[in-house]
Order: structure tokens, then C-alpha cells, then sequence
């Protein structure tokens, strides 16, 4: 299997997480999705990383589809429930914190443009978004010290990161410390100190 990825891609990253969290071995495979990589292109008609090729399948693109494919497959526990009660409450966690990643998404993208073309109020709007999905993730009880890893909290950690690495400004971790220690947590295991949005 061959996974197409940008290093400081939070959505890449995830699924680098996971593959080696669940012991999968996958080569990883470093593109730059801005430059429309015919090898890219290949895997994902859009040109956004991660992609999956697969050994035997039409490839995957799309982090959550991504991630549940590889935590079928791989071993040790599942990292997102199969069925149940579990499965809602650790999927809505890993969706309001992909939102927050999507938010910050825009925000940089917005950041990039001209100062004269920016727009201040979808700056506003964006960086709204972000500061309530941290706090809502602050209150959410899936991230309570002692819980088992899961997808929900993974994508926090990845979010919580990436935020401080892309969007300093925004000061993440000041009155959050559950995310705080989440992320302090997460960040000591190797699959996230492997894949750190940093690495050269």
C-alpha cells in the first residue's frame, strides 16, 4: 500500500497515525498536492493528500475513509467502535474536531492571499469557528484523562498541534488544559512523535 502525503497535512497525518498505531505496514509516498502531481492525481482526481493506493482496489482518498479501512484491517483494538452507543460518542468527537480542522483549513488559506484580497469577515468567521470547536472539545468528556485511544481523540490531538504550528496567534492551549494534557499525552506516543506537522 502506498499512502500519498504532505508532512504538515493534519488530514495526512491522521492517517499516518493510525497506520501505525495499528501496525499496518504502509509506504508513504511525499507529494505536493498544490502542484498537481500526475502520481497524485492518479489516486485522487482532486489532488488533496493523504490518498490510498491499494494492493488489490480502486485507491482511497478522504482521511475518515482512510482511517476506517486501515483500523479494520490492522490489529489491536478498534479505534472506532464497530456498532453501539461507542461508535456515536466517539464519532461525534472525531467529527467536531475535524471541523475545527476544516475551519483552520480556511483560516490559513485566507491567511495566504494578498493582504489587499483577504477578507476580514470570513477571517472572523473562521477563526470564530475555531475558538468554539476548542472549547466545545474542552467540555467534551470523550477527552477525560485515563480513556482508551480512539479516533475521537486522535483527531483532537491532531488538531490541537496543528493549530499551534499553523496558527500560533490563536494561543490554543490558554484555558484548555484537559486538550492541553490530551495533547501532551498523545504527542509522547511514536505515532505521533513519527509524524510530527514539523518533521523536515
Amino acid at each position: 500500500m502506498k499512502l500519498h502525503i504532505s508532512v504538515p497535512s493534519p488530514y495526512a497525518r491522521k492517517c499516518r497515525i493510525v497506520a501505525r498505531e495499528k501496525g499496518l505496514p504502509v509506504e508513504e509516498v511525499r507529494v505536493d498536492p498544490y502542484a498537481s502531481d500526475p502520481v497524485l492525481l492518479a489516486a485522487n482526481p482532486i489532488a488533496q493528500v493523504p490518498a490510498l493506493e491499494l494492493d488489490d482496489g480502486p485507491p482511497l482518498f478522504d482521511s475518515p475513509l482512510i482511517c476506517e479501512w486501515l483500523d479494520v484491517r490492522g490489529s489491536g483494538p478498534r479505534l472506532l467502535p464497530a456498532e453501539g452507543p461507542e461508535r456515536w460518542r466517539v464519532r461525534r468527537l472525531e467529527v467536531l474536531a475535524a471541523a475545527g480542522l476544516e475551519m483552520g483549513v480556511k483560516r490559513l488559506l485566507e491567511l495566504r492571499r494578498p493582504e489587499t484580497e483577504r477578507s476580514p469577515s470570513w477571517l472572523n468567521r473562521w477563526t470564530g469557528n475555531m475558538v468554539r470547536v476548542l472549547d466545545a472539545l474542552e467540555a467534551d468528556p470523550g477527552l477525560a484523562p485515563g480513556l482508551p485511544l480512539d479516533m475521537g481523540r486522535i483527531t483532537a490531538g491532531v488538531l490541537a498541534t496543528w493549530t499551534g504550528f499553523r496558527h500560533p496567534d490563536l494561543d490554543w492551549s490558554v484555558g484548555r488544559p484537559r486538550l492541553t494534557a490530551l495533547q501532551v499525552e498523545l504527542e509522547a506516543r511514536p505515532s505521533f512523535a513519527d509524524t510530527r506537522p514539523d518533521a523536515a
